[in-house]
């Protein structure tokens, strides 16, 4: 730093406060860019370490996900984290654990030790998590799912309202008998497979259909279930016109099962995913209409939530999951062929 000063014509304190860029400062431009250009020449790095002593904190905020950098959606949380981190001058640590939890106890504790501003705990699918207590010693977010003990802020998509809108894309569509592949159980402790059931639920009811318990198949949010369970609807003594998959992966198995009955998509059978997984929704023939899981704004409001102090007070802010119409959904066919096996 005295060279840089010594280069600049300027004093250490001024390069000091210069490539801080501390608030209260009054240099001129043409100050600041000589300290800026002296550096660059001299190739200044600032002493991360000194910093910590300093400050207090690193300029890092750690990111500890389960499979989320491995996951072909997911990974939108990190893309969102990092470019907020980043405009705010900070980096993104990041580990993905793989579910390992000695890894992830071995990476928290790593971050702690090197100060970091705080942490981002995240998950590849929404769903209620035991969040370590060692994270109460620093500003802390759950992204993606929920903190089962209350104590921390988490941010989460808006399951409830996704299944609704998906529901009532295909009954504006014409549709009344509209099925439900589900992710699991509606009673059980996955907030997908519950939000999204209940807003499927409360579509039909509004539109005076009672939701008949058939139509609503328990899958495994996996391709072959939703093989499986689309196969056992369509043929069926009175199968749907109409299937909203409770993810992308779902409603990829249904188009192959409906392929093999003979059936087309939308022609004879419409479909509403979930989650724009971009690897996948697009490229399906026809292009899948489903609801976008806003991955990019509710990581980029989780780093946001620790710069702000991230209060441990449990509040929960939850994500609109927005429409992406493409070519999956048309109005209803009389299915005087539908369940035969045969186009």
């Amino acid at each position: 730093m005295n060279d840089v000063a010594a280069a600049a014509g300027v004093s250490q304190a001024t390069v000091s406060l210069v490539l801080n860029d501390a608030a209260g400062t009054r240099f001129s431009e043409e100050t600041r860019q000589r300290v800026h250009a002296a550096a660059n020449r001299l190739g200044y790095r600032t002493n991360a370490h000194a910093k910590v002593l300093r400050d207090g904190v690193a300029g890092m905020i750690g990111f500890v996900g389960d499979f989320v950098a491995t996951a072909p959606f997911a990974g939108k949380i990190i893309e969102g984290a990092q470019a907020k981190a980043w405009e705010s001058g900070l980096l993104l640590l990041t580990v993905n654990t793989g579910g390992d939890k000695a890894l992830e106890a071995a990476s928290l504790e790593a971050m702690l030790s090197y100060k970091v501003a705080g942490v981002v705990y995240a998950a590849m699918y929404h769903r209620v998590l035991d969040v370590p207590d060692v994270l109460a010693e620093v500003p802390a977010v759950v992204l993606n799912s929920r903190d089962r003990a209350g104590r921390f802020p988490s941010i989460a998509p808006q399951e409830e309202a996704g299944g609704y809108v998906a529901t009532k894309r295909l009954l504006d569509a014409g549709h009344r008998r509209i099925a439900m592949i589900n992710l699991g159980a509606p009673d059980g402790e996955l907030p997908a497979a519950v939000g999204r059931y209940d807003g499927y639920r409360r579509a039909l009811t509004e539109a005076g259909i009672d939701p008949d318990p058939g139509l609503h198949r328990i899958g495994d949010g996996h391709e072959s279930g939703g093989f499986d369970n689309a196969l056992a609807l369509m043929t069926g003594k009175q199968p749907p016109t109409a299937v909203f998959c409770a993810n992308d992966r779902t409603a990829w198995g249904a188009y192959q099962a409906l392929a093999q009955l003979g059936l087309s998509v939308p022609g004879d059978v419409s479909v509403v995913g979930f989650d724009n997984q971009e690897t996948l929704a697009p490229y399906l023939r026809p292009g899948l209409t489903t609801l976008e899981l806003p991955f990019v704004g509710m990581g980029r409001r989780a780093v946001e939530l620790l710069l702000a102090g991230a209060e441990r007070d449990g509040r929960a802010e939850y994500f609109e999951c927005p429409l992406v119409e493409r070519q999956s959904v048309a109005v209803p066919r009389e299915p005087s062929h539908l369940g035969t096996g045969t186009p």
